[in-house]
């Protein structure tokens, strides 16, 4: 089987990121129609941890395939270094 180049892995890597985001729509409507007094019930909970992270793996994997593409074409941003991670007091 051939490598994947640079374009199809960044188009694989936004279908993820797409799909996982669509996914974790689904969930939103459910959120948004509990009643704020009420309590959201456990499996839709659970849902929402489980695709919440599946959302965030998704991204940061797009996230970092971008990163590289763009360190590879010499356009990196800056890196912060200290401790604070970019926020300032």
């Amino acid at each position: 089987m051939a490598d994947l180049s640079e374009i199809e892995a960044l188009k694989a890597s936004m279908r993820g990121a797409l799909r996982a985001s669509e996914q974790l729509g689904a969930v939103a409507v459910k959120v948004e129609d509990v009643d704020p007094q009420g309590d959201i019930r456990d499996s839709d909970l659970d849902d929402l941890q489980r695709l919440s992270l599946a959302n965030a793996v998704a991204a940061q994997a797009l996230r970092g395939l971008v990163e590289s593409m763009r360190r590879r074409r010499g356009k990196a941003p800056a890196v912060t270094a200290d401790s604070t991670g970019g926020i300032e007091d």
